[in-house]
């Protein structure tokens, strides 16, 4: 063997080593990540080894935060669940989450929910830019200021739509087939949680409209306090309003149930991911359970509102006119995290007493009354025409 073929083959070797030890600390390097990053038997190693990626190569070092970019990797493991109900909400959006809970914030005053895969309006809040600029329950959000809404969640297309008051957004809505830009100024939101009004018929029987606006923190005391001053009136019949109620807290939707349903009486049953079944029981007081009383509903009544149709549906046979309701069949709890960070995940599918789901399908209305673009235009409410026409057949 000459020299020049002994270099060679020396050259070589030092290679395949060089190029096995490489391998085998990359392999090592593995080995220890997996090993290092193996948590209740998931391997979390690929999580910490791209961090890690990140922080070594990234061209712009001065661009990376760390904790958006721990809230990015928690909201993509939480969104990869595919359950729009279940969402993660760094402290700045959980901030937003309680301020709707509470009833009060900046922005257009629309509730939003996912159908079929798509940003969809539940409803617009009374009183609220939203609704003055004619936004209806089941508008399609397109875009916001031009910036497609496709493949984004419902909670980051609330985000684009939130601002401060007196600035202008621009929604882009598909509404049977038609795509229309509607211009809105935003503006402080402060949500009712209900109202109610006396209507007195020909014959001088008192009629209650009673409109529950969502299941907020407050609703169940602002019910409380009407209810008594219904009953001081004697009233003969009531419509219950739960047209574009987009829902909110189970417990206070029980609560009123509670007032309408007698005591004992099954309310809703919550079936657990273990398959427990959970039935939820009218704790009174039934003050309104034998007084005559019709329901509207439509596509923006979701959840919790749903949850009361459907108690009265099933439990008083109770008369449901409007629309058929969104169809949210699943229960939210919200966790709090110690940074100011919140979970909202789904913890329970939930059944009417008869055990029927609601699940995409929503609940029929027994008479079903369409209230046009141009009865909205008129002012003409024909669904609540219907109501008192039926109430007074109860009554007579």
């Amino acid at each position: 063997m000459t020299n020049q073929t002994k270099n060679i083959v020396a050259v070589i070797a030092v290679g395949i080593a060089f190029v096995c030890g490489f391998y085998f600390h990359e392999a090592m390097f593995q080995q220890y990540y997996k090993m290092a990053y193996s948590i209740d038997g998931v391997d979390f190693s690929l999580l910490k080894q791209t961090w890690d990626q990140i922080s070594a190569n990234y061209v712009d070092p001065e661009k990376i935060d760390d904790k958006q970019m721990m809230y990015g990797a928690v909201s993509g493991m939480v969104d990869a669940i595919g359950d729009p109900y279940t969402e993660f909400f760094d402290p700045e959006e959980a901030k937003k989450l309680q301020e709707d809970l509470s009833g009060s914030f900046e922005g257009i005053g629309l509730q939003l929910g996912m159908k079929k895969d798509q940003v969809t309006a539940i409803s617009p809040i009374k009183g609220t830019p939203a609704e003055k600029a004619g936004l209806r329950p089941g508008d399609v959000i397109v875009a916001v200021d031009k910036k497609t809404t496709a493949k984004l969640s419902v909670e980051e297309v609330v985000s684009m739509i939130r601002g401060d008051k007196g600035t202008k957004v621009v929604l882009t809505i598909s509404r049977d087939g038609e795509i229309k830009d509607i211009e809105i100024t935003r503006a402080v939101i402060v949500v009712p949680s209900m109202e109610y009004e006396i209507i007195t018929t020909e014959d001088g029987k008192k009629i209650a409209k009673i409109s529950l606006f969502q299941f907020s923190e407050t609703v169940y005391q602002d019910f409380k306090k009407a209810a008594f001053e219904i009953l001081n009136q004697n009233v003969s019949g009531i419509i219950l309003d739960l047209r574009s109620n987009p829902g909110g807290l189970v417990n206070e939707a029980t609560d009123i149930a509670g007032w309408f349903i007698n005591s004992g009486d099954i309310i809703l049953v919550e079936q657990e991911k273990d398959g427990n079944k959970i039935e939820f029981k009218s704790n009174g007081p039934s003050n309104f359970s034998s007084i005559p009383l019709v329901v509207l509903i439509d596509e923006g009544s979701a959840s919790s509102s749903e949850i009361l149709a459907g108690a009265l549906k099933d439990d008083r046979k109770i008369l449901m006119i409007g629309q058929t309701s969104f169809g949210k069949g699943t229960v939210q709890k919200i966790i709090d995290f110690d940074d100011g960070s919140s979970l909202k995940v789904t913890i329970a599918k939930w059944y009417t007493p008869s055990g029927v789901r609601i699940q995409d399908t929503g609940i029929e209305p027994d008479i079903k009354v369409e209230y046009t673009e141009e009865d909205y235009e008129q002012g003409i409410d024909p669904q609540m025409e219907r109501a008192l026409q039926e109430i007074e057949k109860q009554l007579k």
